[in-house]
């Protein structure tokens, strides 16, 4: 959830014009995000949470692309960008994580 915010943030530094592109592509990843955990924990099926939690590692990849373009489009500096990915990469440890966790669950 910080995430999400703190991309909310970032991209109000984007150009007027990038409100409907690379900014709203930015958001909706990194909303995507917990959206894609909560389902899958909300689900009634154990197999399912996997699933999600990949899902939500894919939105995490793009949101860290999206981050990427922004640097090289100088909508970012690069210590930004580093902050950023520096986070990025902490989540998608723990979503590694807690799939594995669900998955050893599941094959149990």
């Amino acid at each position: 959830m910080d995430l999400v915010v703190h991309c909310y943030q970032l991209t109000k530094g984007f150009p007027g014009d990038e409100k409907f592109g690379l900014a709203g592509q930015l958001q909706r990843a990194a909303a995507s995000i917990p959206a894609n955990i909560a389902e899958g924990q909300g689900r009634q099926y154990d197999k399912e949470f996997p699933h999600h939690l990949s899902i939500a590692y894919g939105s995490l990849a793009e949101a860290e692309t999206h981050i990427q373009i922004a640097r090289r489009l100088s909508y970012i500096d690069s210590e930004t960008e580093n902050r950023v990915l520096e986070r990025t990469g902490r989540i998608g440890r723990m979503l590694n994580g807690l799939r594995e966790s669900i998955q050893d669950r599941v094959n149990r």
